[in-house]
């Protein structure tokens, strides 16, 4: 049975996704230095999310993250709430969403990596070593709680562990809950190996043809580097959506593990930008956006790509 993304795909050359919007909290003057990142805002000034959220509907976002990226039980409970109240906030961010949505917006419900959770960088390196079983039971209390909240999708992001990619393949086969897709994160060499050094082609293996995996792709990597990843999965899961939505070009640093990050480097120029995500079209990609430090004016700009795309005879 046709879902949600099955509909707008049908319509669309390829779906719109939303931008940054830990970015947009920044430029809206949120202090987001903390280890819940977005999600802090969740706690301080949920209303803001909205707003932010709606700032990307307008810029025209056909799907929209909730921020619970590094939002977990865990970490809510570090800042002071007790388990409900962390299990109520998690529901939360999908509300707070679906607030900002038109009826035909799809609500994503963001699951970052645990190397998210740890807040040092590590979704960029997959060093952190734990095992298939101890990566289910981090990620399945957060996958319910979202499941149960009624997102569309859910959203698997910055994944940069194969062990990470098997427990979420496992987990999307025992728990119940929508769809997923899941991106990864690569090493920004052109070896098409995700961050741990595992090849891209071997990482992705649980997820093809898994009956919840709704797309497959990259995010978080510089708009340069998107290119040879969608090629290579769409030859590897011909069948399955293929998922793009790189950074600004910027790329975050952390001088020594574990020590503070910072962006670095100059972001691509709008206009590259917009001709880049039309070599993804091209190449396969379906869901298409971007990802940190990318704006409401990247979003337009690719409502402004698909419009020029089906103008052409």
């Amino acid at each position: 049975m046709a879902d949600r993304l099955d509909e707008l795909l049908a319509r669309e050359r390829f779906a719109i996704l939303d931008g940054g919007l830990a970015t947009e909290l920044e430029r809206a003057g949120c202090e987001l230095d903390d280890p819940l990142w977005s999600a802090r805002v969740l706690l301080d000034e949920p209303a803001r999310l909205t707003r932010v959220h709606r700032r990307f509907v307008e810029a025209g976002a056909e799907i929209l993250a909730t921020a619970s990226y590094q939002a977990t039980i865990p970490g809510l409970v570090a800042r002071g709430l007790d388990e409900r109240e962390a299990r109520a906030a998690l529901r939360q961010t999908v509300s707070l969403a679906r607030a900002a949505a038109e009826p035909a917006t799809l609500v994503a419900a963001s699951i970052g990596s645990y190397g998210a959770y740890l807040a040092d960088g590590s979704e960029y390196r997959g060093d952190y070593g734990l095992d298939r079983q101890a990566l289910v039971e981090f990620h399945r209390p957060r996958l319910r709680e979202l499941s149960a909240a009624g997102p569309d999708l859910l959203a698997f992001e910055t994944i940069p562990d194969a062990v990470e990619a098997e427990a979420i393949a496992e987990l999307l086969a025992r728990e119940p809950g929508p769809r997923a897709w899941v991106s990864f994160s690569l090493r920004p060499d052109a070896s098409l190996r995700i961050s741990d050094g595992t090849p891209l082609a071997r990482a992705v293996r649980p997820l093809l043809g898994h009956p919840r995996v709704a797309a497959l792709g990259v995010n978080c990597l510089g708009p340069r580097e998107v290119l040879a990843a969608v090629e290579a999965l769409a030859s590897l899961a011909p069948l399955t959506a293929i998922v793009a939505y790189p950074n600004s070009g910027e790329r975050w640093v952390h001088p020594r593990p574990g020590g503070p990050g910072c962006w670095a480097g100059a972001g691509t120029e709008l206009e590259e930008f917009q001709t880049l995500a039309g070599r993804w079209a091209a190449a396969g990609a379906r869901l298409i956006g971007g990802c940190c430090r990318t704006r409401p004016r990247h979003i337009a700009a690719l409502v402004e790509l698909r419009a020029q795309l089906d103008a052409q005879p």
